[in-house]
């Protein structure tokens, strides 16, 4: 099983999701965040009001839990509809996951999630 994080653009959060749910990712846990980076985006008003100093931007963090075969598939999916091909289009980590456990019932593993 792997965790997969995903830091897109606010503005193709639709898109990237809707490919998601196409192709059967139901179940993930969207953040909307504010970081910095080598970023270039002409659409100014993105920029956040919230930390204008650090010239932060406003970012979409995705995770996922995965069985690890499906991970190419689901970084592919990610990439393909996050591109702008601009600097700043974000990134996708991979980590493993040793156990899940769910809190409503006592299943455990990939029967979890």
């Amino acid at each position: 099983m792997r965790l997969i994080k995903a830091y897109i653009r606010y503005r193709k959060m639709e898109e990237v999701y809707q490919a998601l749910e196409k192709n059967g990712f139901h179940s993930m846990t969207m953040m909307e965040c504010e970081g910095t980076g080598q970023y270039a985006d002409q659409e100014h008003e993105h920029i956040s009001s919230r930390y204008p100093f650090a010239e932060a931007y406003r970012v979409v963090k995705l995770e996922i839990l995965v069985e690890k075969e499906r991970v190419p598939e689901l970084v592919e999916l990610i990439r393909k509809n996050a591109r702008t091909g601009y600097r700043g289009d974000g990134m996708v980590i991979v980590s493993p996951v040793e156990e899940v456990y769910k809190v409503r019932t006592d299943e455990n593993g990939i029967s979890a999630i």
